[in-house]
């Protein structure tokens, strides 16, 4: 499963046009990515844009509270997950942005209605897990602490690369 577009949504108005249609797990997980940048420049329409990806579940204040910690510091984060990012290019994606999203390979695991799915970064020797949740024909984030875990950091700020 793959996502690929020439623009990241750049403000909560093009957000919401792009998750307008939430059918495909890998858009959700691909405006999750794009969720977290736009956080990083505007914080309010960061939380309003995962919040639309959450549906009718929205952050708590432990929830914004998470976000802004793993966010701290990292403003590479939510570009390491796309093709072409890594270490060594401070994480600066390939474009048009392509963001590949890996199947579960323990589906039988899943309770109906949520759905994991995994994404893969050159900064992580593992690829990191998204639950989903189904309500309707669309797919909402469920879980998603690990996207938000640390990683190698960018060369740029790495003293010994």
């Amino acid at each position: 499963m793959q996502v690929i577009w020439n623009e990241l949504p750049n403000d909560l108005t093009a957000f919401t046009a792009a998750s307008a249609d939430l059918s495909r797990p890998e858009t959700t997980c691909a405006l999750f990515l794009a969720a977290l940048q736009l956080y990083l420049r505007d914080t309010n329409a960061g939380i309003s844009a995962v919040n639309m990806l959450r549906g009718p579940r929205p952050m708590t204040g432990y929830d914004t509270q998470f976000l802004r910690d793993r966010l701290r510091g990292k403003t590479y984060l939510p570009l390491a997950y796309f093709e072409g990012a890594t270490p060594q290019n401070n994480y600066t994606p390939s474009r048009p942005y392509v963001l590949q999203v890996l199947p579960d390979p323990r589906p039988q695991d899943m309770e109906p209605g949520y759905l994991r799915v995994y994404l893969k970064t050159a900064g992580a020797d593992a690829p990191r897990p998204v639950k989903l949740r189904q309500k309707g024909s669309n797919w909402y984030l469920w879980e998603y602490s690990s996207v938000l875990s640390g990683i190698r950091i960018p060369a740029q700020d790495d003293p010994w690369a």
